[in-house]
């Protein structure tokens, strides 16, 4: 067996570890599949869960249940002996193992390398653990003055040991998510909510949504492989790219994060396919006539979304997406002081959470550190346009303007994100001089010196 491993492997040019993982990621599809058909919602807790741990052991081996094992321990014993700050004790309990385990594995290095671990699979059940504490501690607030989101996932009632279990390792989403809310899993299972039986709607056929996630899976990974040969990261680090001019150097840089993007937009259209043809991916039926089912719940990014972002604030919508809302949710919205709006310092602290959360590299830090520079350029270029609503053309200027910025830095920034050390990524941002920075905090500065007015709202007509 590990010798048809080991030839299967080299056939497609992956390590046995990697090529291990890759089967029982692409198996989630048919046991998520099998889920459906589990009687009762006790049956089917126990069946996520147990699903899960098989997987994981025989992706990762036996290790990776006992890590999976201690941030879920955590999470339930504050919920337990700390209801009031639960989620915060959680917050820093779950984030503080995970840091270890990056620290011990350091797994960004055998990322690099086409290496694997449990690591990923522990980032994702980190924010699960986190988010059903701070829910459940929200669950003791009164709902006048909450946000839509904590009125909507707060949990009233602690989750029994089995439905915390099924939730943390459910098979489909464990490897590599999305992360998604515990009344979400509780309603799913249960059947109830969205996925109650009605007499108006039948239930929704996922098996189209499947097929459609598979095929863009297959393309994705068809692109990567056929574009990673041409593009290797190892030349970051090769005399000649420091032969090369300035706008081939840029082009490269590019090329490099168009490479890298395809392998992401691979393994989420994978989990997509599996939470899909779980039932878990539903989130409600369209306004057409008929009403089509949706299954935004299952999708982590927008392909054309990414590749044509006219803003770099459009990103975290379409990039990454369930996580980019679990950051929205449990970090940037709880920074934010009653009656005061959102800053500079919200989202660098977000995206700092966000770097900590993907490791302790300085590529990771000095990527989001620089993605919240990118950000605050945008948004400067977006209330520009904003305010040219009268003139058509200047505003298709800036249009254009944000849409070739966003393209620039986002390429410029990303190369910190693959290539991980601090002297590669200050290297690779020298090589092009700094462009993706200095054009940030250019925008940034002028943000003071051209103010736009504020668009003219008309005032509410006073009643009679």
């Amino acid at each position: 067996m590990e010798l048809e491993m080991e030839t299967m492997a080299a056939a497609i040019g992956v390590s046995v570890p990697v090529l291990r993982f890759l089967l029982c990621f692409v198996a989630t599809i048919p046991v998520s599949f099998a889920w459906r058909l589990v009687p009762g919602a006790l049956g089917r807790h126990l069946y996520a869960g147990l699903a899960g741990a098989a997987l994981s052991y025989l992706s990762f081996g036996f290790s990776s249940n006992l890590h999976f094992l201690i941030p879920m321990a955590m999470g339930y014993a504050a919920m337990l002996l700390f209801r009031r700050h639960c989620g915060i004790v959680t917050f820093f309990a779950g984030f503080g193992y995970l840091i270890g385990c990056h620290v011990y594995y350091m797994s960004g290095d055998a990322w690099k390398e086409g290496g694997i671990d449990a690591t990923g699979a522990l980032m994702v059940l980190t924010l699960k653990v986190v988010s059903c504490a701070i829910n459940y501690g929200d669950g003791l607030l009164e709902e006048d003055g909450l946000r839509e989101s904590q009125k909507k996932y707060r949990l009233i009632r602690r989750p029994s040991i089995i439905e915390y279990f099924g939730y943390c390792l459910c098979c489909g989403t464990h490897f590599a998510g999305p992360v998604y809310e515990m009344k979400d899993y509780l309603e799913w299972t249960e059947r109830k909510g969205l996925w109650a039986p009605s007499k108006d709607k039948p239930s929704p056929s996922p098996y189209l949504a499947t097929l459609r996630a598979l095929v863009q899976a297959g393309i994705c990974m068809g692109l990567y492989l056929y574009l990673v040969p041409h593009f290797p990261l190892s030349r970051f680090s090769e005399p000649i790219y420091y032969e090369w001019g300035f706008w081939k150097r840029l082009y490269y840089q590019y090329m490099s994060g168009f490479t890298a993007r395809w392998k992401y937009y691979f393994i989420w259209s994978i989990s997509e396919a599996s939470v899909i043809i779980s039932g878990l991916g539903f989130s409600g039926w369209t306004d057409s006539s008929p009403p089509k089912p949706k299954w935004d719940r299952a999708k982590n990014v927008d392909i054309l979304g990414v590749e044509l972002a006219t803003s770099a604030v459009q990103l975290p919508l379409v990039w990454n997406i369930q996580v980019s809302t679990w950051l929205r949710y449990y970090v940037y919205e709880r920074l934010i002081q009653k009656g005061k709006k959102p800053g500079f310092l919200q989202l660098l602290a977000t995206q700092t959470v966000s770097a900590v959360w993907h490791g302790l590299y300085p590529g990771y830090i000095i990527f989001f550190v620089q993605s919240a520079l990118m950000i605050a350029g945008s948004r400067v270029l977006y209330r520009w346009q904003q305010a040219a609503n009268n003139n058509a053309i200047l505003k298709k200027i800036l249009t254009l303007t944000n849409f070739a910025y966003t393209l620039l830095v986002l390429n410029y920034s990303c190369i910190g994100f693959m290539v991980l050390s601090f002297k590669e990524t200050l290297a690779s941002y020298q090589s092009v001089y700094f462009v993706g920075t200095i054009v940030p905090i250019i925008l940034i500065l002028l943000s003071y010196i051209i103010k736009p007015a504020k668009p003219v709202r008309p005032k509410a007509r006073k009643s009679e």
